[in-house]
């Protein structure tokens, strides 16, 4: 599917549904309003599994933010053993594109980074991001404890109460059993490869969107 985005451009540019869906991302008060700020001083490092579509988009953009330590893209959620990319591409293997961040719960607070997350993608459709296509773009939170999955189901509960979105959000909250690391050449994807033009035409747009929201937050 991504190859077949980097042959259209100009049109997916213009037309994609991801692109329409960034231009309503302008009023973040709201986010701004849930956000909120872990006061220790102390160090605490954390781990959260997140999938939002392509994960070269979702990593390029939590990158940035003030706390986040690593990034690493991968897969979750399939019954295949060591996934591959080409296999995850068939839709066929259950698991999602995902990124595992680990940061310092003392500079960043799960409730941010999942506002930044919600932020970053449409989390109000399952299975699909712009012309990315099938359940291994899905919106998903792979939680790896009861408090996570709390704050996850609280946080989207509240989303939705608040009609931030004019669609409810469908993000799936399901409890996180095996990472697999993607491939060397997934990593650091946009930093590594932003003269392409997936880069060029689809993450560099949502990335400076990104930056204006958490302007305070970058690192």
């Amino acid at each position: 599917m991504k190859q077949h985005i980097l042959l259209i451009l100009s049109l997916l540019f213009s037309l994609s549904s991801c692109g329409n869906y960034e231009a309503t991302l302008q009023n973040d008060t709201i986010f701004k309003k849930m956000s909120t700020t872990n006061n220790s001083t102390n160090k605490m490092i954390d781990t959260l599994t997140i999938g939002g579509g392509c994960f070269w988009c979702v990593e390029a953009q939590l990158q940035q933010l003030k706390g986040v330590l690593t990034v690493t893209s991968g897969y979750a959620g399939g019954s295949n053993k060591n996934p591959t990319y080409k296999e995850v591409c068939t839709g066929l293997t259950g698991h999602a594109e995902v990124i595992q961040v680990t940061f310092d719960n003392s500079t960043i607070s799960i409730d941010e980074l999942l506002a930044a997350f919600w932020q970053a993608h449409d989390p109000t459709q399952l299975n699909r991001q712009g012309n990315d296509v099938g359940t291994q773009y899905r919106s998903v939170i792979f939680y790896r404890n009861d408090e996570q999955k709390k704050i996850a189901e609280d946080y989207k509960k509240k989303l939705n109460d608040e009609k931030v979105y004019d669609n409810p959000v469908v993000t799936e909250i399901s409890p996180l059993s095996i990472f697999y690391a993607a491939e060397n050449y997934h990593q650091n994807y946009y930093n590594e490869n932003a003269t392409q033009g997936y880069c060029q035409f689809v993450i560099a747009p949502k990335l400076e969107k990104f930056k204006k929201v958490f302007k305070d937050k970058l690192k």
